[in-house]
């Protein structure tokens, strides 16, 4: 599929520099035609104007003027020859009395002030100027200069053999930059469909475990006669089903997100209070998991009265910390041995706010760290298979990235294995509190 519409591509690439070739090529043809011909128009009047001026007339009495031909045209033969071009001179009755052909062309005499093209046979064409010479009201003849037409096609011929080698040239130069090009367009569509692949193919999966697990336990349930057995599989099908909600819920904002359908409620906020409240919230988790959960909030020395205001969505940032100080609280947890805390810090460094959460847990593979961002990635499952609260739908961090940088901010990780991981958030301050 991606390769025939990166065919299509640089077919059109192709298509369409060709016709502007063409068209380029044709309208440069045309303009060098027009000026040669202009310029032999050019010189054939010329010629037309220096030879009347170098006629010698006598007068005759009682009859009018006379032109001596034979004294004025042996004036002008060098003239003639030197310019390639030929001369003839008519009488008023439209004789041929003299002319510089060796063997002039039988063409009637026809007047025509401004250029005109004759045949005189397949290969050989004559653009001719032919005048009336007068003097007073008295006409003395007609003047016919002619020019061979091989100056205009020779020229023109090697201009048609450069304009198409030329378009050749480009038209195959074009199609290889066209492939290329297509290829490096259709990159992303490549990899934005094997995403998406694979996106689905998570997400069936994830959504299919939880409902063949409702699923069995419900069957179970209606098999069983003990109540306190159909209780239990009560709770857990109740517990699936939550899960079921959070990771439908999760896929809907990430889908909503990649389409732009999610409009966050932009306010000025304190991000200390929304810290607070969600630490608030935390603790009976961190009771739970008896992990000790503390909170630093570093004032800035500069304008106390405008403490840690930021312009966003409180509901999605306050998702975020939930999502990352959550995680703290769970992979801390797992710990058997050895201290189990998280540690909340909120400090400024401008142009940013620093929200850190540290702590204490299993920690992460170096290897893991660049793709802790992916959709659906879990680090190690088997790591946490024993603890069925941690058991996530690996969307957490990809939507914490995704509010960060709604926010304008970023997000980075850094972890060593059984140590403890440290996540850094940093969201622009307010331009009127910058210092």
């Amino acid at each position: 599929m991606f390769n025939s519409t990166r065919r299509r591509l640089a077919l059109w690439y192709t298509t369409v520099t060709a016709v502007l070739l063409l068209l380029f090529a044709t309208g440069v043809y045309l303009y060098v035609r027009n000026t040669l011909i202009d310029r032999i128009d050019d010189t054939l009047k010329h010629v037309v104007e220096v030879v009347d001026r170098s006629l010698i007339i006598e007068p005759i009495p009682a009859a009018g003027n006379r032109l001596n031909v034979a004294a004025s045209f042996r004036i002008n033969d060098e003239v003639a020859e030197d310019d390639h071009i030929d001369l003839e001179w008519f009488s008023p009755t439209g004789e041929r009395l003299w002319s510089t052909f060796n063997a002039p062309p039988p063409l009637p005499l026809q007047i025509s002030r401004h250029g005109q093209t004759l045949s005189l046979g397949p290969d050989h064409l004559l653009r001719q100027v032919t005048r009336p010479i007068e003097r007073g009201q008295q006409v003395l003849g007609y003047l016919r200069v002619s020019h061979p037409w091989f100056e205009v096609t020779k020229p023109i011929r090697q201009l048609l053999v450069d304009l198409s080698l030329g378009i050749v040239a480009m038209v195959g130069i074009v199609a290889a930059v066209g492939w290329f090009l297509s290829g490096l367009a259709m990159k992303p569509i490549g990899e934005s469909y094997q995403q998406l692949k694979q996106f689905t193919a998570d997400a069936s999966h994830e959504l299919r475990n939880p409902i063949a697990m409702i699923q069995t336990n419900v069957q179970t349930a209606l098999r069983e006669d003990d109540p306190q057995m159909q209780r239990h599989q009560w709770l857990v099908v109740e517990r699936l089903s939550q899960r079921l909600s959070r990771l439908v819920n999760d896929l809907l904002f990430l889908a909503r997100s990649d389409s732009g359908m999610v409009t966050p409620q932009w306010q000025e906020m304190p991000l200390d209070a929304l810290l607070i409240e969600v630490l608030e919230e935390q603790r009976g988790m961190a009771a739970e998991g008896e992990v000790a959960l503390s909170v630093q909030i570093t004032p800035p020395p500069e304008e106390p009265e405008a403490l840690f205001m930021v312009r966003g969505d409180w509901d999605q940032l306050a998702r975020l910390l939930t999502n990352l100080i959550g995680n703290g609280l769970i992979y801390t947890g797992l710990k058997t041995t050895g201290t189990k805390a998280v540690s909340v810090s909120l400090t400024v460094q401008p142009p940013d706010y620093r929200i850190e959460i540290r702590d204490t847990g299993i920690g992460i593979p170096p290897e893991a760290i660049a793709h802790l961002f992916d959709r659906f990635y879990r680090v190690d499952p088997a790591r946490t298979a024993d603890h069925e609260g941690s058991r996530g739908t690996g969307l957490g961090l990809a939507i914490a990235r995704v509010i960060v940088e709604q926010h304008q901010g970023t997000i980075t990780i850094s972890s060593e294995p059984d140590q403890g991981t440290t996540v850094t958030v940093k969201l622009p301050i307010l331009a009127k509190h910058r210092p």
